[in-house]
């Protein structure tokens, strides 16, 4: 079965070949990893199915909360069908709460953030209110992260950027407390991108097993 194909209960995925005791070895270490991915490419695929539902424009992303060392495959399962995000810390410029305290605010951390990286990197800035987010957008952020705030608050943020004429000038990511129940809520909206860590850090669980099918010699 080749990856990201579709599957059901009792579907071989794959066969193994070799001594019994290497198999046995490895076999929970291997199971658990590989059910894992499953279920992060099952769940990204369930939370896409309900976002395509309601808004086909919008794109379902991973976030960086993954356990320790199996990033690059987490977010390979992820790519299955939705989007990676970033792969690493270096691959864009996120400037978080933390940042903006540092710096003295939005307009301060976007400048910094313009002055220190290449011209390749795009700048995201997490916002947490209406005036952050119409602050990062005016200081020439590329796209804003609405953090944590409700369907409710997301749009009258939507709204004003709309009355502002801003809507266009960036890329808007909703993320924070995003999951089976509420995504569609938030899908309706006119954003471009969900970004969830449901789908990495507590996804549907899939379970695989591994059974002997045929013993080739002692």
């Amino acid at each position: 079965m080749g990856s990201g194909q579709d599957f059901k209960a009792r579907d071989v995925l794959m066969f193994l070949e070799g001594s019994a005791r290497s198999i046995l070895l490895v076999r929970r270490t291997l199971l658990n990893l590989l059910s894992y991915l499953f279920s992060v490419a099952t769940s990204t695929r369930t939370l896409l199915d309900k976002v395509g539902m309601v808004n086909g424009r919008v794109r379902l992303a991973a976030t960086r909360k993954v356990p320790p060392r199996l990033s690059y495959l987490v977010k390979r399962a992820v790519a299955y069908g939705g989007d990676t995000h970033r792969f690493s810390l270096s691959n864009a410029v996120l400037v978080k709460d933390n940042h903006i305290a540092i710096l003295g605010g939005v307009a301060n951390a976007v400048k910094t953030a313009r002055e220190k990286a290449s011209f390749i990197y795009k700048v995201e800035v997490e916002v947490k209110s209406l005036e952050e987010a119409i602050e990062a957008v005016e200081s020439g952020a590329d796209v804003i992260m609405l953090d944590n705030m409700s369907v409710e608050e997301c749009s009258n943020v939507l709204n004003e950027l709309k009355r502002r004429g801003l809507r266009d000038k960036v890329i808007i990511e909703v993320s924070g407390g995003i999951g089976f129940d509420n995504i569609a809520d938030y899908a309706k909206l006119d954003i471009d991108v969900i970004s969830t860590s449901r789908i990495t850090m507590n996804p549907e669980r899939v379970d695989i097993s591994l059974e002997v099918i045929e013993v080739l010699g002692n």
